[in-house]
């Protein structure tokens, strides 16, 4: 359906012109976005606008890219299918920046994925001082006269080969390279350690890494033999760049059958050499500073900084105790003969350390239990004890063992991903760990006041301004507190969009319709107009954003403003308003112009409390990343609320260390490993953990709403007890899509087909056999009130509550998804497809509906991500609900309204990471608001607080 409204000198816009999109719940509708303006759309959950951004505008752009590549590009790629629209004009190329943490790999790092640490591998590359990584001495260039009286000064007698290595691990056939070598007048070399002559060389395979060396000379070490390798010497120097490597023998092996392992091997550079131990190195290049190079990554860990080792917080329950009265936790949960033989492994150990086995450990220290678990002079350790038992294990053993190991720093590298040769090369004395070991901003400080030498300015400053360019974008955008190194796969939805968001502002792109998907998840107010200063800029260079948002800020400084609904689901899929905001604010159909009018509020005012809190609970001396020895004490039965700006270890305390302290006192995860802390108090007042995080409820299709909360199952039982079901014999695994005999045999019951996009995202296409119903006819053919399985997968919450009204057990389950605003979901929507935000509510919903005790602790990070104003009053009705029955619930969260709406606030800071780990304030939020420290108080609206 066309807009309702829309302003009249939009049409004369130069524009993005949409017409008659159908996508999902979208009613035939057409609009005009203006290019290079920022446009918002916004409108309650389910009401259409990801539809229209990413599924209608972003899937033609990215069909239309495609369709524009070559026929021969295109043979690697499955087609596209055309999004269910009538015509796209003015589209430009279209880039998507959304919230999904889709790095999984753990080589990603914030430098990485910003390109600052290619710049800065270049860097370290071209203006770094290298140091020997045994003695610490500067790496100076040595001579070839230096290198020859070098091997001279070798026993007399000692057999030596000499190699030019002409290519060291790189790929392809490399036919020039052998040619060169043949024309030197040379008739030996050297093929990944195999020797050749010269005219019968293997054909080398080019997607493979080859070295290969010229073998120059043979020669026995003779009182009168340093001219002979002198020349030697300079032959392989330059055929080989600078470079020679030289095996040798001493004797008495020369003339002994010796293997290949026992020569010895030493590379020499008239490049890089230590004055100090004559130690030689390789000339330092960026790929020196990859940790995904074998040249640079650390060989024990292979670049990945971490390495699965026994962790003595899983392995060892209390170090006070005796192990007989069950210090060891993994001894005391295994069985049967595991447990025996892992008895002895440990008695043996106790006793090498002078204790009995029914002695208390007494290790109370930090140090005292380093000593244990590493081991000291000749003793072994704890963890080298387990490292041999895990070795010797059988694979169902090993897997046991393995939940008691946890990726840790590893102890080579220490976590700093690469060899010794890389960590030795300094830049104004830091080394490439040192550097992105730095927060953003701090590095950005470090960066502006670096000194290059005079000599070197030339090759630095290009380098500089590049990485000083995507610094302070980065910080623009509110992420200065990430460290650089930071792994991707640990940064939230709203972080990593963000990063993403700076990497594409730095890179200069003009005439792109950039399509982003609630950036203001996660930041504090304050950082909002940094975010907004962030799209302008964007925006100013030529580019179309469109941002699918609700936060008020963000669509009062937009050019242009649409409102979706009006309501969620088939409710839904109408352009309500769209113009200026001002244009917008004045529509009397709108429910966003209501709020943004103040005709309608979240929260209204806030009356002297009345909920007293029922005990506390008090986290004593936490640590963890930037806290600063933190004790904090938490109300129960209260609604409270966690704040701070980004960064300033609200994750940190409550998400990775208050709550899986809780959770393992309570015995809910015995394997849960907390952040350190001293002491916890006061668990024995809860009952229940619940963590409601915004993790997906399912990774496949096979997930989906009715199969997580259950009510599925119940779903399933109506349909095999009908007649029909009966009389042809099917059960309830017959309406089963994860087995059975029922489901779809093209696509396993998932209704979708995945297509490997190759260097694109993968794709999921409807089923060919199924048309995406999941089933196969047989099963379809069961009608219950005319419906059959797959009808009522298709059906929304709402919809199906109403045909299961008479079902008590079904309108239970499905009125908790409605009451927490889900009503517009369909059951059987794959999990694939939802957001963090209706994940999170999914699985409060479940919550919702099973028994309560009364004295349980629900804790939500950011549950009002995705929601509109209107959503939002809803979600706070449902959580004062859950504390008005005696529970006590805990969210991390930003938006203002939510925040006066607490009983409680803890507000963690100052600032982000350094300059944060602290308590600020707590107390009611006038106690913020009048908190001169407090940036969250700062902006509580006075009116709606009691005093």
């Amino acid at each position: 359906m066309a807009a309702k409204k829309m302003a009249a000198d939009q049409r004369e816009l130069k524009s993005l012109k949409v017409s008659g999109a159908r996508v999902h719940n979208l009613k035939d509708v057409s609009l005009e976005i203006p290019h290079n303006q920022l446009t918002v759309l916004t409108g309650v959950s389910g009401s259409g606008k990801s539809s229209l951004a990413f599924d209608t505008i972003y899937a033609e752009g990215q069909r239309q890219y495609v369709e524009s590549l070559s026929t021969y590009a295109r043979q690697f790629l499955n087609q596209m299918q055309r999004a269910d629209v009538d015509a796209i004009d003015g589209l430009q190329p279209t880039l998507c920046i959304d919230q999904r943490v889709g790095v999984a790999n753990p080589r990603s790092t914030v430098a990485t994925i910003t390109e600052i640490y290619d710049y800065l591998r270049l860097l370290m590359a071209r203006v770094g001082t290298p140091h020997c990584f045994t003695c610490g001495s500067p790496i100076e260039q040595r001579s070839p006269d230096a290198i020859a009286q070098q091997l001279f000064e070798l026993e007399e007698g000692t057999k030596l080969v000499m190699l030019a290595p002409v290519v060291r691990g790189r790929k392809g056939a490399h036919r020039d390279a052998l040619s060169a070598i043949q024309k030197a007048g040379l008739v030996r070399v050297r093929i990944d350690g195999e020797v050749y002559e010269i005219d019968d060389t293997p054909q080398l395979s080019q997607r493979k890494n080859h070295t290969i060396e010229a073998v120059v000379d043979k020669i026995v070490i003779r009182p009168n033999g340093l001219t002979r390798i002198l020349e030697s010497l300079q032959v392989a120097l330059k055929l080989a760049g600078g470079l020679v490597a030289v095996r040798y023998i001493t004797p008495p092996m020369v003339d002994a059958q010796v293997s290949e392992d026992q020569w010895k091997e030493e590379l020499f550079s008239t490049r890089y050499s230590c004055a100090q131990c004559g130690a030689s190195y390789e000339e330092i290049e960026p790929r020196t500073f990859s940790f995904n190079s074998p040249y640079g990554a650390c060989p024990a860990c292979s670049g990945l900084g971490r390495a699965n080792q026994f962790d003595a917080e899983l392995v060892v329950r209390d170090w006070s105790v005796s192990p007989a009265a069950g210090a060891f936790a993994i001894l005391e949960n295994a069985q049967g003969k595991l447990k025996r033989d892992l008895k002895k492994r440990l008695q043996k150990l106790v006793v090498s350390t002078g204790r009995q086995w029914d002695q208390p450990l007494k290790l109370v220290k930090a140090g005292q239990r380093v000593a244990f678990m590493e081991g000291s002079g000749n003793l072994a350790g704890l963890r080298s004890v387990l490292d041999e038992f895990y070795a010797a294990s059988d694979a169902e053993t090993q897997s046991w063992l393995s939940g008691y190991q946890d990726a840790l720093a590893c102890p080579a590298c220490g976590g700093a991903r690469l060899r010794p040769e890389a960590l030795s090369v300094l830049l104004a004395g830091k080394s490439m760990f040192d550097i992105t070991s730095m927060s953003i901003g701090e590095g950005l400080e470090w960066l502006d006041g670096l000194q290059v030498p005079p000599d070197k300015q030339q090759i630095a400053q290009p380098i500089l301004n590049e990485m000083l360019h995507r610094f302070r974008f980065l910080v623009k955008v509110g992420v200065n507190y990430l460290t650089l190194g930071r792994s991707a796969d640990t940064l939230s939805g709203g972080e990593l969009q963000r990063v993403r968001l700076a990497t594409c502002i730095g890179s200069g792109l003009v005439g792109v319709c950039y399509i982003l998907d609630e950036p203001s998840i996660g930041l504090h107010q304050r950082d909002n107009d940094r975010l907004i200063e962030s799209l302008r800029s964007l925006q100013a260079e030529g580019n179309t954003v469109v941002v699918v948002e609700h936060d008020e800020s963000m669509m009062r400084t937009a050019d242009f403003l649409v409102d979706m609904g009006p309501g969620a689901g088939k409710q839904g899929g109408e352009i309500v308003v769209a113009g200026t905001p001002l244009q917008v604010e004045q529509d009397r159909d709108s429910l966003t112009a209501a709020y943004l009018r103040g005709d309608r509020t979240v929260f209204e005012s806030r009356e002297p409390a009345v909920r007293a809190p029922r005990g506390k609970l008090r986290l004593e001396a936490a640590t963890l990343h930037n806290l600063q020895n933190v004790t904090v004490e938490v109300p129960l039965g209260l609604l409270v609320g966690v704040t701070g700006v980004s960064g300033s270890g609200k994750s940190s305390l409550f998400g990775e260390t208050l709550i899986p302290a809780l959770s393992r006192a309570l015995g809910q995860s015995t394997l849960a490993k907390p952040g350190p802390f001293r002491k916890l108090r006061g668990a024995e007042a809860v009952d229940k953990l619940v963590e409601i995080t915004q993790s997906p409820i399912g990774r496949s299709p096979r997930s989906t709403p009715a199969t997580y909360c259950g009510v599925f199952d119940l779903i399933r039982t109506v349909w095999a007890n009908t007649r029909e079901s009966k009389q042809r014999g099917f059960t309830l695994s017959r309406f089963s899509f994860n087995s059975g005999s029922g489901r779809c045999a093209q696509c396993q019951g998932q209704g979708q087909e995945k297509i490997e996009m190759n260097f694109l995202a993968d794709l999921y296409v409807p089923c060919s056999v199924c048309n995406g119903l999941r089933f196969n006819r047989q099963t379809l053919a069961v009608r219950y009130r005319d419906k059959s399985i797959a009808d009522v997968l298709a059906m929304s919450v709402d919809e199906a509550l109403g045909f299961f009204e008479n079902f008590s057990k079904i309108s239970r389950l499905l009125g908790s998804l409605e009451q927490v605003g889900l009503g517009y979901l369909t059951l059987g929507q794959s999990s694939n497809t939802l957001s963090g935000g209706e994940s999170q509510r999914i699985k409060l919903a479940t919550e919702l509906a099973r028994p309560e005790t009364g004295q349980t602790v629900y804790f939500l990070d950011e549950p009002t991500t995705g929601l509109h104003f209107e959503d939002v009053r809803r979600l706070l009705s449902v959580l004062n609900g859950l504390v008005e029955r005696g529970n006590s619930v805990i969210v991390i969260e930003h938006n203002l309204d939510v925040i006066q709406a607490c009983d409680w606030l803890i507000d963690i800071g100052p600032e982000g990471g350094s300059e944060g780990g602290n308590i600020v304030a707590a107390g009611p939020p006038a106690t913020l608001h009048q908190n001169p420290a407090s940036i969250t108080g700062r902006y509580l609206n006075p009116a709606t607080l009691a005093e």
